[in-house]
């Protein structure tokens, strides 16, 4: 494996650790999200709100644990295995995109989508419904959210690399 992949890894798992605690936080004391996030709206979130957003950050969380721990998880066609998945795909080699790609990670990429999603969403709070302002509280998952997704795109490279080596190795 790639230092970059391993220090990705090392990244994912900080962000979930730290996502965890805000789990943690946002169930023990609503108030935590109307002092750091929703500081334009504060009268707006209450303990369901703020349980809410504990529970979507929990997934998100173990989502990203799961990512760290398993990088290279692929999840092929419900209708096959991986190996048949890869046969399939060399059916239409004529594609643009290299088979191995088709069929590459999906826990990679709902991952790499949790932090489209928080991105979009702290975005959304500051920029269309003005419930959060551009303090450190939403400034910090802002830069959280870009770095990762950055990173991600970037190992995503790096994994379709590792899986093309290895298809010309068994060749």
């Amino acid at each position: 494996m790639s230092r970059f992949l391993n220090v990705l890894r090392s990244w994912l798992v900080m962000v979930s650790v730290i996502a965890a605690g805000n789990t943690l936080q946002s169930f023990r004391d609503h108030g935590f999200l109307s002092e750091k996030l929703y500081t334009a709206s504060p009268g707006l979130v209450n303990g369901l709100q703020a349980r809410t957003f504990g529970v979507w950050t929990l997934l998100s969380s173990v989502i990203r644990c799961l990512c760290a721990i398993d990088i290279r998880n692929r999840t092929p066609d419900n209708a096959c295995d991986f190996q048949c998945a890869i046969e399939h795909a060399a059916l239409f080699s004529s594609q643009l995109l290299p088979r191995e790609i088709l069929h590459l990670t999906s826990l990679y990429h709902i991952t790499l989508f949790t932090f489209f999603l928080a991105l979009a969403h702290f975005l959304s709070e500051v920029f269309i419904y003005h419930t959060a302002a551009l303090t450190i509280g939403v400034m910090a998952p802002l830069m959280v959210a870009s770095f990762s997704i950055m990173g991600m795109l970037i190992g995503l490279q790096y994994l379709e690399v590792e899986a093309l080596s290895q298809n010309k190795k068994k060749k």
